[in-house]
């Protein structure tokens, strides 16, 4: 399919991930890539995986807690491609805790760059996005429709995204500007690889977390995004798609 062909994606967290699975698909579906990152090496290898297929990919460091560097990022991406049709929010951490000993730098950094990050750099792209008729696809997670233990920060944080997806959408929808969110469960990538539960939980509490025997791929992610993105979507505003083997049902 090309149903990007001659379009504009940024995709932020464009270096690892659910991002880099989102970037190399809509370049293969025929769009201009911009990949956006605190990681330089992370977004080296992103541009050279797309180019080797074939793809257009840009990079740029930086990052989401600052508007200054989203505003930056819209422009390079004018800049290479004259317009913006697409933005993927996917840069975003987690860090599982006891409550009471999550320290507050933690919390803090959680929600700048999941949540404050995810508004400012859909603050910085929509004037373009009004001019393309584009439309905005957020990851949250599953952890931003239900609670988990030893997760507050994060699940704050994608809940925040989850209603931010809806505000914007409700805000925009006259003015032709899509704005969905999907809610990814556990999935295979760098920043679940090397994860550990804090020291003495109730195992118990965590039962839910995970349905299936496996976790999800980035690709399987990125196929949702890309859908929500694309003229199929038309009617799709607002929309939170949960794509977690059950975990939130």
């Amino acid at each position: 399919m090309q149903r990007f062909k001659d379009k504009s994606v940024i995709v932020t967290g464009g270096g690892s991930g659910i991002g880099r699975a989102c970037a190399e698909l809509f370049a293969a579906e025929g769009a201009g890539v911009l990949c956006a990152d605190v990681s330089a090496e992370g977004l080296a290898e992103s541009a050279a995986l797309i180019s080797a297929a074939g793809g257009r990919a840009e990079t740029i460091v930086a990052d989401v807690r600052k508007p200054d560097d989203m505003k930056a990022m819209a422009a390079a991406a004018v800049a290479a491609f004259g317009r913006i049709d697409v933005l993927v929010n996917s840069a975003g951490v987690f860090q599982m805790a006891h409550s009471i000993e999550l320290p507050a730098e933690s919390w803090e950094r959680t929600i700048a760059i999941n949540l404050n990050g995810t508004f400012f750099a859909a603050q910085a792209v929509l004037p373009q996005l009004l001019e393309t008729g584009g439309n905005i696809v957020n990851v949250a997670s599953s952890a931003g429709l239900s609670g988990q233990a030893y997760n507050a920060a994060y699940c704050a944080s994608k809940g925040g995204v989850v209603n931010l997806t809806r505000a914007l959408a409700v805000e925009y929808a006259r003015r032709g500007v899509r704005v969905n969110c999907v809610c990814p469960g556990g999935v295979d990538t760098p920043l679940t690889a090397g994860f550990q539960f804090p020291d003495e939980v109730d195992a118990d509490l965590l039962g839910r977390l995970q349905l299936t025997a496996t976790m999800g791929t980035p690709h399987e992610i990125a196929v949702a995004i890309a859908y929500l993105a694309s003229p199929d979507a038309r009617y799709v505003n607002g929309s939170v798609l949960s794509i977690d083997g059950g975990a939130a049902a």
